[in-house]
């Protein structure tokens, strides 16, 4: 299983350029974690569909997650280790076996991600709902990079921000354009105010 990466099934969608705080107790996610400073490699998030994230049980998850790189890691008060991920490429699960001590793991190829445009005034009313929910006070803690002119770092982060349900943001993840995936947005925004 040498080759296969190591996937953490979670009840929530990692994205390209978004941050993920999490709280690590379990040996095999703490082992997963060493592994990975060690081979200076990431592990893949995937949306948990069924079943609890103790990983316990029947599990079904999405067969499309995202790379986690660990950017910072911190022993909490709790004694815990707390972990920060940012989501890097978007990648296509299969092959999926569950190790000795419980830990998932998977063939993964990587997805390419199209060529990003700048944004521009067309985009003006978007920007300008990303700009209000970083203000939010659960946003301002979450070191989301600036986005600068990118259409595809504003259709990743309000997709990462919007209270969109597991399933939307999954949809999200596996639109290929960023143009497309601000489209969805914007039709799913205009069902929420209607």
């Amino acid at each position: 299983m040498s080759d296969k990466t190591a996937l953490f099934p979670l009840k929530t969608v990692l994205l390209p350029g978004c941050t993920l705080d999490l709280q690590l107790f379990e040996a095999r996610y703490l082992d997963m974690v060493s592994r990975c400073f060690k081979a200076g490699e990431g592990f893949v998030v995937v949306a948990l569909e069924k079943g609890p994230e103790s990983g316990t049980g029947d599990l079904r998850f999405s067969a499309l997650g995202c790379e986690a790189q660990i950017v910072d890691f911190q022993q909490r008060d709790n004694g815990l280790l707390g972990i920060r991920v940012v989501g890097g490429r978007r990648a296509q699960v299969s092959q999926v076996e569950v190790a000795a001590d419980g830990l998932v793991q998977a063939q993964v190829d990587w997805r390419e991600e199209a060529a990003d445009q700048p944004l521009s005034h067309a985009h003006e009313e978007l920007e300008s709902l990303h700009a209000t929910l970083l203000e939010h006070p659960v946003a301002t803690d979450l070191g989301l990079p600036p986005i600068g002119s990118s259409l595809q770092a504003l259709a990743y982060q309000l997709a990462y921000l919007l209270p969109f349900s597991l399933d939307q943001k999954t949809h999200l993840l596996a639109v290929d354009y960023p143009q497309e995936r601000l489209e969805q947005i914007s039709e799913w925004l205009e069902v929420l105010q209607a």
